[in-house]
């Protein structure tokens, strides 16, 4: 992702993993069975309910079949918590029944993001995120977080205007005046688009309303507790909610985990650190392989590519849709092949085509993470991210702060330092954050399973051991190995403790290690 247009975050998703795989030919779309999904309406549960949200919470779903074996619905849900009678928004949700009788109750998903949509990956994509024992002993949920996709969602500029914020390559110098004066320009104007079109829930898009929000889900469920898998960002969000009900935690997996306590600047540093660490990983692998474009050792090969990088950023290479490939939109095609190793050989591919003055491959991985094809958004990821990290993080940072990221990540991450500061886009924001960032212990709450993997690019493996270690009942375990998340990614001892967590209420060991 281009670093001009957020607030120096990158917190992608399992939908950015999937695409990227699928992108490297190692991913297939599940085909659902054709069995009809009953239309279930357990009885709401409202016990503990302040008397003004009972309407909410007393709600009957009206479940309709949406294709294959899933139903679909729509909650209504308060458009601010703190005065619920300030109106509504809507949240889309999609159920997929337990396959083998009676579930075990509702099984809540969220893929990450912020922005990305339940919705679509469970019934585009279900086996990519929940493995099959889970599919046969629960309810899985798919929602679309408030702000996002089919619910009451986002938006701001059309494709036109997406390419040109996502894309266009400032004139001058990077980060001349000139430069960053352009980029200046389209922030406004794509805040100010966002502030027309949106219909007045912007200040409403955030965290802690997406918390409360998926207790109403649980509720209108009729479950007594809550049951979560969350992947990337998801973690954030059912950490967030454990907070504020811990006596409603059920069995939670968090996947990929972000530190609550970190600022905006910390999670972009170590995320930086994190790539740059990723892509010499790739480097190790790619270099002595005959289709590998870099040779040599991994430093030459990382040398290299800094050279290519910063060739395409003084004299960028013009796609057959007329999009020049810049540095920033290289490097975003870079980040989305390191968030599966199965897609390395995609980005083997992209650069090679580079090197030979062929942006094609590069900008179909581009395009994948902005989830953009034939010159349309299929969805508003990218408004949803934006939002919610501008309303989430506090814009605290000192210029001492600032100076020490920008130094660590110049001596850490030197390859992808160039390209990964930029001006930040929630300056001009019309809204400031209300997001706070702070330690979550969730006291009281049962055992929550947070899962870090080694090689996480996007979610560096300490922030799971951080979120583990604030949480109260926090239990950790390890995945050895490369990539973004660790369920349902290849290894059976990951595998099979969540399945068992969920399952049979086994948890396990804290510091389970699974190589």
């Amino acid at each position: 992702m281009t670093a001009r247009l957020a607030r120096r975050i990158l917190i992608a998703s399992a939908t950015t993993v999937a695409a990227a795989v699928a992108l490297a030919g190692c991913y297939l779309i599940p085909v659902p069975d054709q069995s009809a999904a009953p239309h279930r309406s357990p009885t709401p549960i409202t016990d503990g309910v302040a008397e003004d949200l009972l309407p909410f919470y007393q709600q009957t779903l009206d479940w309709i079949d949406c294709g294959g074996d899933f139903d679909c619905t729509t909650v209504t849900a308060p458009l601010d918590w703190s005065d619920p009678e300030a109106g509504t928004i809507d949240l889309s949700v999609i159920r997929h029944a337990a396959t083998d009788g009676d579930p075990l109750g509702s099984l809540l998903t969220n893929p990450g993001g912020p922005g990305a949509s339940g919705v679509d990956l469970v019934r585009d994509s279900m086996g990519f995120m929940v493995g099959q024992p889970l599919q046969e002993n629960y309810d899985v949920i798919g929602f679309d977080p408030r702000g996002v996709g089919e619910s009451t969602a986002v938006t701001c500029l059309d494709a036109a205007g997406m390419d040109s914020f996502v894309f266009d390559i400032p004139p001058g110098q990077r980060r001349s005046a000139e430069w960053d004066a352009f980029v200046v320009e389209q922030q406004k104007t794509f805040a100010a688009a966002c502030e027309q079109n949106s219909d007045g829930i912007l200040p409403f898009i955030t965290t802690e309303n997406a918390a409360q929000d998926m207790d109403l889900l649980r509720a209108v469920l009729g479950d007594e507790k809550l049951n979560y898998l969350g992947y990337s960002y998801g973690t954030f969000l059912g950490a967030t909610y454990a907070k504020h009900y811990p006596d409603r935690v059920g069995r939670l997996v968090l996947d990929g985990a972000i530190d609550p306590s970190l600022s905006g600047l910390d999670v972009s540093t170590q995320q930086a650190i994190g790539f740059e660490n990723a892509l010499r990983a790739y480097m190790a692998s790619c270099v002595g392989q005959s289709d590998c474009p870099f040779s040599g050792s991994v430093d030459e090969a990382m040398g290299d590519l800094a050279i290519l990088l910063a060739s395409v950023d003084r004299d960028p290479i013009r796609n057959s849709d007329g999009r020049m490939l810049g540095a920033d939109s290289l490097v975003t095609a870079i980040v989305t092949a390191l968030y599966a190793q199965e897609s390395w050989p995609y980005l083997t591919q992209a650069l090679t085509d580079a090197l030979q003055g062929d942006a094609s491959t590069a900008f179909s991985l581009a395009d994948s993470y902005y989830n953009r094809q034939d010159g349309e958004y299929l969805d508003n990821s990218t408004e949803a991210f934006l939002t919610y990290n501008c309303m989430d993080y506090p814009a605290d940072e000192t210029d001492a702060d600032r100076a020490a990221s920008a130094a660590a990540i110049a001596q850490q991450a030197p390859t992808i330092a160039p390209y990964w500061e930029g001006v930040d886009l929630c300056e001009v924001w019309p809204y400031a954050p209300t997001g706070v960032r702070e330690p979550i212990t969730a006291a009281g709450a049962e055992p929550i399973v947070v899962i870090g993997t080694t090689g996480d690019p996007a979610t560096p493996y300490d922030w799971s051991v951080a979120l583990a270690d604030q949480l109260e009942s926090g239990v950790l375990i390890t995945r050895v190995g490369e990539g973004h998340t660790g369920y349902n990614k290849g290894n059976a001892c990951v595998d099979d403790a969540v399945e068992a967590y969920f399952i049979d209420g086994i948890v396990p060991p804290d510091g389970l290690v699974c190589e």
